[in-house]
């Protein structure tokens, strides 16, 4: 059976996991929500997402089109073809999309989950992981719907009118697909660094003013930055996952499938990636299936279900990939097959090793919380430095999965083959996104949930129950942000390798020797982005947070009676000062990841732009690590704390294990999840604009 056969299981798995999606969210629905007093709380957060996604939206549309009509240009003076605008359009308006769908899901859920933890714990889990699964079958729906539709309407159109000039027909077709992720980088950016900035402000607003100085619960009603904080969980934490993901997703595949051009492949090459994406979604869907747990209220237990669905998903991809690959490409490509493993084998370790460093059941996380005892200095010490050393595992696993994916693909013989394989490998750490993101997504709903409970003033039972489900969420959502650098990683190496392809195309001969200044000034200059991009945002969100904190304190001064809990706080109020904060502050580090390598290539050449991307991905990389692993660190020593270690709620202790989850909040949910979208849009950049650069290049 040919490639071209296969090829037809892509869009066929994207309507099978829309279907899926759309079957767990009538299902969901059809659940209660509970008292009138969960109702209305859910309402609150619902109609402060939706009015955070509105304002947000109206401002990227502003840039969308700019970009739009840039391209445009572009095509009029012969840079582009004239299917790359459209493709820029379609390819962020899905990621918006795939984006608000899940987080919409996820603001439906909340009280829903609440209230099937009031009858069972393992109800309350379906539940929650029902409503992340339906953001990850969504992404993977519309990608493969999305690359489905642009591989069919280009194979038709170049196999009637011309090719562009210099090209043979699938350079053509990946070309533009190439030039589609850029739309989703785009919009993945924005989300993530405004959602980031809005979730954290009002995260250390409400954490800063209740817990350490009004010395209220988390989640107390009491608290005017509540309402915010649950919202931001949603904006930053479900839409914005959702986005950055998305252009993970199909990122890495475009760039395996335009590596697999260079590799002499033809349409074998370019299908090739689609369809292992394909069978991972089919994977996906059975693996959802046995997530399932008792009543035991252990996070041990929880975890082993989400564990149990995502392994056997890895397990049939490892199972189905032989036979597609030995199919598509025959015997003498079998070594792209072990390309497969090691990216699957990358993601479960670069898991437990982020788990390892910001769980609570391990040294490193309660050395932190122990070290509170002696104030919050000794606590921003050990998370940084935990930080530091967890980043020494996942750069050893990326490092020897591109050896070996590169030496098993055949790049002694062929440096294309070679390239082609560690692309592959990024797409198989992706083949099981919609269960891998299921467990993510799963996190905010849980945490939203056991707000709910406090809010609404169930009972002690019900509460156990949701911080059993939130303990776990942190855990998920802890490893799945290692889980999404690790695959930018490999995703930013593929398409830096897509970058150089193209180059190569266009009739540039780039001498990318370390001799070559041009390269070396680039990679400083590509190691410092990541610096000046978390700069930016973390400063972001300490302006940002203390716009909050002074509106809260307000609140609790000058509101009689809100202490006592006889008045309601003004929660709109907050909510409006953390967009219009978030909606500001997003702006100058988002275009910070378009202008540079444009300007880089124009100023000092396109090797210098290779070293700029080849410095950005290593820094981010590691820097990204650093700090999602201090966030998680610093997060759960403040909830070991909790828990009833250490002196518990309320003590010396605890209060400076707060101070280290507030400067941990902007680490681990603003500036190091953006850093995967930064490496990966300014390769994509790069190459959309690789020709206008070659022309005015002025080296």
């Amino acid at each position: 059976m040919s490639g071209i056969d296969f090829l037809l299981l892509v869009p066929f798995a994207a309507i099978v996991a829309l279907g899926y999606a759309g079957y767990l969210v009538k299902r969901i629905l059809r659940l209660e929500e509970g008292t009138d007093k969960m109702k209305e709380i859910a309402l609150a957060v619902r109609i402060g997402a939706k009015a955070y996604l509105k304002k947000q939206n109206s401002i990227v549309a502003i840039f969308f089109v700019i970009v739009f009509l840039i391209l445009l240009l572009l095509v009029l003076r012969g840079f582009l073809v004239i299917f790359v605008p459209f493709a820029f359009l379609s390819g962020g308006f899905l990621s918006g999309l795939a984006g608000f769908i899940g987080m919409t899901v996820a603001t439906n859920s909340s009280s829903r989950t609440t209230n099937a933890a009031r009858q069972s714990l393992s109800f309350g889990l379906q539940v929650a992981f029902s409503s992340g699964a339906v953001m990850g079958f969504v992404v993977v729906g519309f990608g493969l719907l999305h690359l489905s539709f642009w591989y069919y309407l280009l194979n038709w159109y170049y196999s009637v009118y011309p090719l562009p000039e210099g090209m043979e027909k699938m350079a053509a077709i990946t070309f533009t697909l190439l030039c589609s992720g850029m739309g989703a980088s785009f919009v993945a950016l924005f989300a993530r660094v405004g959602g980031g900035i809005f979730t954290k402000a009002a995260d250390v607003g409400a954490d800063l003013v209740g817990k350490v100085e009004a010395g209220i619960p988390e989640d107390d009603p009491r608290n005017p930055a509540v309402i915010a904080d649950n919202v931001g969980d949603n904006v930053g934490d479900v839409a914005g996952m959702g986005a950055d993901l998305y252009e993970s997703y199909i990122g890495s595949i475009v760039a395996t499938s335009a590596l697999g051009v260079a590799a002499g492949l033809g349409v074998r090459g370019v299908g090739l990636p689609m369809i292992l994406a394909a069978a991972g979604a089919f994977a996906a869907i059975i693996g959802t299936f046995f997530v399932r747990c008792g009543q035991q209220v252990k996070q041990s237990f929880l975890l082993a279900a989400l564990r149990r669905g995502v392994f056997i998903s890895s397990v049939l991809v490892a199972v189905a990939s032989y036979f597609i690959i030995r199919l598509i490409l025959g015997e003498g490509h079998l070594g792209v097959y072990f390309s497969v493993l090691l990216g699957l084998g990358a993601g479960i370790i670069i898991g437990y090793s982020t788990e390892f460093f910001t769980s609570s059941h391990f040294k490193p996380t309660r050395a932190i919380a122990e070290s509170a005892l002696s104030g919050p200095a000794t606590v921003i010490i050990g998370g940084i430095a935990v930080g530091m050393f967890s980043t020494v595992i996942p750069v050893l696993v990326i490092g020897i999965v591109v050896l070996a994916s590169f030496f098993l693909s055949g790049g002694v013989s062929n440096f294309s083959s070679g390239l082609y394989g560690v692309g592959i490998a990024a797409v198989g750490m992706l083949s099981t996104l919609g269960i891998t993101l299921a467990t993510d997504a799963y996190g905010p709903v849980a945490d939203n949930a056991g707000g709910n409970a406090e809010m609404s003033g169930l009972g002690p039972e019900v509460r156990k129950r949701t911080d059993a489900l939130d303990s776990l969420g942190n855990t998920t959502a802890a490893t799945g942000k290692g889980f999404a650098i690790g695959s930018a990683a490999l995703t930013a190496l593929a398409l830096i390798a897509a970058y150089h392809q193209q180059l190569i195309l266009m009739g540039a001969n780039p001498d990318l020797s370390l001799l070559n200044p041009n390269v070396l000034v680039g990679l400083f200059i590509g190691a410092m982005l990541p610096f000046l991009f978390s700069s930016m945002t973390i400063q972001a969100v300490g302006r940002a947070a203390g716009s909050i904190i002074v509106e809260v304190r307000r609140q609790f001064t000058e509101i009689v009676g809100l202490m006592e809990g006889k008045v309601k706080p003004d929660y709109a109020r907050c909510v409006g000062i953390a967009t219009s904060a978030a909606q500001k502050e997003m702006i100058m580090p988002s275009l910070t990841a378009i202008i540079a390598p444009i300007a880089v290539g124009i100023l000092i050449g396109v090797e210098a732009v290779v070293g700029l991307l080849a410095g950005a991905t290593v820094s981010g990389f590691a820097l990204a690590i650093m700090m999602a692993n201090s966030g998680g660190a610093w997060d759960n020593a403040k909830k070991y704390i909790e828990e009833g270690n250490l002196e518990g709620k309320g003590s010396f202790a605890h209060r400076a294990a707060v101070v280290g989850d507030t400067v941990g909040d902007p680490f681990k949910d603003t500036s190091g999840p953006s850093l995967n979208i930064l490496i990966k849009l300014m390769s994509m950049v790069s190459i959309v604009f690789a020709s206008f650069i070659l022309t005015y290049s002025l080296f």
